[in-house]
């Protein structure tokens, strides 16, 4: 089992190596990010996610290349089961209550080749089978570089010819969900446990839990605002993006806190709000004020 954190963790990369005799060494760099645009090494992929709901059935997906070199990616999908901290772990099977999207999904094409400052589109089509089960399917579709090998006879010559030559190579990847809603699937949220800690850096944190109730993930924003008494409220901390997948039903959330000089967050309150990412019309989940004394 592999274990993957998520992206709107921040995580660090998962590292899988193979060894070839006498050749190489490859190293596998594996990251989740839910930007925007997600990036990571050269590639840029627009949009972060895909969601099928009511009548859509087509989606394209954007990949830019912006680095000075041409790249190769190959592309597939892999199927994650995400943990109560928020990191992913690759599955084969579904876990109880979850559902795999890649059976009702076609895409094209299956591998690019993009030029420095080129793009190209990923067509994806939803092919809904007769009678699905009402709920949310999800996989993650996989966009992970091919290396430039070297052709026979361009091999770095070996001094001493007992030795082994090892070249490391890093290969990127970048996974974005990719969900397929069937019915009418309500979803809530509420936020529990608000607490502020300290690390080990002398940095405040808040901690909390994200509870998910219904038959869809949740997807929004994280924000904290210091409230005291007679002034205006100061933000002090927001995070993006953060989601709560099925089949799970909390996910715990460490937000860090930037105070700005002059606050004191030994008094007053935090007032602390879940919203929908949805900037033209955002929908507030929860709301919790955490009483600072």
């Amino acid at each position: 089992m592999k274990i993957r954190n998520s992206a709107d963790s921040f995580p660090q990369p998962e590292r899988l190596i193979n060894t070839n005799k006498f050749k190489s060494l490859i190293l596998v760099l594996t990251l989740l990010l839910p930007l925007f645009s997600v990036a990571q090494g050269d590639l840029l992929v627009t949009p972060r996610r895909v969601v099928f709901e009511g009548n859509k059935q087509i989606e394209e997906i954007t990949l830019a290349n912006t680095g000075q070199d041409t790249a190769y990616y190959s592309i597939s999908f892999l199927q994650y089961h995400m943990t109560e901290n928020g990191s992913f772990e690759e599955i084969t099977e579904p876990k109880p209550g979850q559902l795999f999207a890649d059976p009702v999904l076609r895409y094209f094409p299956r591998s690019i080749e993009l030029a420095p400052g080129e793009s190209q589109v990923v067509r994806m089509q939803l092919r809904r089978l007769p009678n699905m089960e009402e709920g949310e399917y999800r996989s993650h579709l996989y966009f992970r570089a091919v290396p430039d090998e070297r052709p026979l006879g361009e091999a770095d010559a070996l001094t001493d010819t007992t030795a082994i030559g090892i070249r490391l190579t890093p290969i990127f990847g970048i996974s974005i969900p990719v969900i397929v809603r069937i019915g009418d699937l309500p979803a809530s949220l509420s936020l529990s446990g608000l607490a502020l800690e300290k690390t080990e850096e002398n940095r405040l944190v808040l901690q909390t839990t994200l509870n998910r109730e219904g038959r869809k993930s949740v997807y929004g924003d994280l924000t904290a605002d210091y409230a005291a008494p007679g002034a205006e409220p100061v933000n002090v901390g927001l995070v993006r993006g953060i989601a709560v997948y099925t089949p799970n039903t909390l996910r715990r959330f460490s937000m860090p806190l930037n105070v700005p000089e002059g606050i004191d967050l030994s008094k007053g309150k935090l007032l602390v709000r879940f919203s929908s990412s949805n900037e033209a019309k955002p929908e507030v989940f929860d709301e919790k004020e955490l009483v600072l004394n």
